[in-house]
């Protein structure tokens, strides 16, 4: 059976992936904070509020093409869910952007109350090898 807390984190991603910014809205509370922390190749952002991820949602949904978008792996910690993923995406007008990630989101009242993402866009070769 699937938490309260896991199942709005599964309708997000649902809405994300289907491009429904309405239902994707209605997973945050009105004071949501989400925070990408940046990688390589991505600025660091904060989004506040419901008006900051709808303008998050939007840009998504309207200037980026995506390649693919993979929520591989939840952890539940009760109202937290950590999910490590993978996506490839070109943002309009820039080279594309492969990245590794975690997304760490908070729940409050069944809503998700702040996300904090930790990403990298390194590949495979960037990494110094120790053996």
């Amino acid at each position: 059976m699937t938490s309260p807390a896991r199942a709005v984190v599964d309708k997000m991603f649902e809405a994300f992936l289907a491009k429904d910014l309405e239902t994707a809205q209605s997973t945050v509370t009105e004071d949501t904070l989400w925070v990408h922390n940046g990688s390589q190749k991505m600025p660091a952002l904060r989004f506040v509020g419901k008006s900051g991820t709808e303008k998050f949602f939007s840009t998504a949904f309207n200037t980026i093409v995506f390649d693919y978008f993979r929520p591989l792996t939840f952890i539940e910690q009760g109202d937290t869910i950590a999910v490590l993923g993978e996506e490839s995406f070109t943002p309009e007008g820039q080279p594309k952007v492969t990245n590794r990630w975690v997304q760490v989101y908070t729940i409050r009242d069944g809503l998700i109350a702040q996300m904090d993402e930790y990403a990298t866009s390194a590949s495979a070769e960037d990494y110094i090898l120790i053996d």
